[in-house]
C-alpha cells in the first residue's frame, strides 16, 4: 500500500510539473480592441479582459461588438468607473458568471446600484495582490486620474453620478513570469519610476491621447526616464476627437530607445 501511495504521489508531481512546463513554453497573446480594451491570453490558457469598452466604442472592430466573439473569458479587470473603461464589463461578467476586479469604491457602487451581484464584484485596493489562477498574479497600483460612475436610473429615467473609488493600474504577471503593466488612464506621476523599479514590467500599455491622460510627449518622458520596459503599446488615443495624440508623435518624442514601440491597430494582436 505504501508503494502505491508513493507511486500516486509521484504521478501527481509529474502531472503538476508537466503543467508548469506547458505554461512556461506557452505564449502571452494580447489583442487590442481600441481605447484601453485588451484581451490577454496567458501561457496557461486563461483569458483576461481589461477595460472592455466594446459595443459603444467607435474604434472596436465590428466583429467584437458582438460580445460572444470574445469567446470564453476567465476574469475582467477595470481600471476606473468611466464609461469608456467600465464599458461592457457588467454584461460580460453576468453572461459568463465571472468576477470583475476593480477598486473597492467602484465595485461597492456597482453592487449598491444593483449593476452586479456581490459575488461578481470582489473588493480590492491599491497595493493589493491576488492570485486568481495558478501561477498568475495581479497587483493594483496607483494612477493619476479620476473615477466616477454615471448610472441611468430606470425609475426616474435620468442619469446619476455615483462614487467610483480611485483610478488604478494593474501589474499582470503571467505563469511564465512575463509582466504587463496596464496603466489605465493616468497623467504623469513620479511613482511611475517606483512601480517600474519594483515590479519590472516587460510590456507597458500607456495612454497617449492627451486632454484626459498623458499626451505623446508626457508618455515618452515616462517611458524614457522611468518605465524603461522592453515593449510599450500606445493606447487611449483617436477614439474621440479630443484624444489627439498619435503613435507617430509618441515615437518621435521618445527618440532612440531600447524600448520597442508596438504600433497596433484596433483588432491587431501581438504575442510574447
Amino acid at each position: 500500500m505504501n508503494h502505491f501511495v508513493k507511486l500516486r504521489q509521484l504521478l501527481w508531481v509529474l502531472v503538476f510539473a508537466a503543467g508548469l512546463a506547458q505554461a512556461a513554453d506557452g505564449k502571452t497573446e494580447l489583442l487590442w480592441l481600441g481605447q484601453s480594451a485588451v484581451r490577454i491570453s496567458t501561457p496557461g490558457g486563461k483569458v483576461i479582459l481589461v477595460d472592455p469598452f466594446l459595443t459603444k466604442n467607435p474604434k472596436t472592430p465590428e466583429q467584437y461588438k458582438n460580445l460572444d466573439a470574445l469567446g470564453h473569458v476567465d476574469l475582467i479587470l477595470v481600471t476606473h468607473g468611466h464609461a469608456d473603461h467600465l464599458g461592457d464589463a457588467p454584461e460580460i461578467a453576468k453572461a459568463q458568471h465571472i468576477p470583475v476586479i476593480a477598486v473597492a469604491g467602484l465595485n461597492q457602487s456597482l453592487v449598491t446600484l444593483g449593476v452586479l451581484p456581490p459575488e461578481l464584484a470582489p473588493r480590492m485596493n491599491k497595493s493589493g495582490t491576488i492570485t486568481p489562477f495558478e501561477g498568475i498574479k495581479i497587483t493594483m497600483v496607483h494612477a493619476e486620474h479620476t473615477s466616477e460612475v454615471v448610472w441611468h436610473n430606470p425609475v426616474t429615467n435620468k442619469d446619476e453620478t455615483h462614487v467610483g473609488g480611485e483610478p488604478v493600474g494593474f501589474i499582470i504577471e503571467m505563469e511564465n513570469g512575463f509582466k504587463i503593466y496596464h496603466m489605465g488612464d493616468t497623467g504623469l506621476f513620479g511613482d511611475m519610476k517606483l512601480i517600474a523599479d519594483y515590479y519590472r514590467p516587460d510590456l507597458v500599455l500607456i495612454p497617449i491621447g492627451g486632454h484626459f491622460v498623458m499626451d505623446p510627449k508626457d508618455a515618452a518622458y515616462a517611458v524614457r526616464y522611468w518605465l524603461k520596459p522592453h515593449y510599450v503599446l500606445p493606447i487611449h488615443y483617436g477614439t474621440f476627437p479630443v484624444l489627439k495624440g498619435t503613435p507617430e508623435e509618441f515615437i518621435k518624442a521618445l527618440g532612440p530607445s531600447r524600448t520597442k514601440v508596438l504600433d497596433l491597430k484596433p483588432g491587431g494582436s501581438v504575442s510574447f
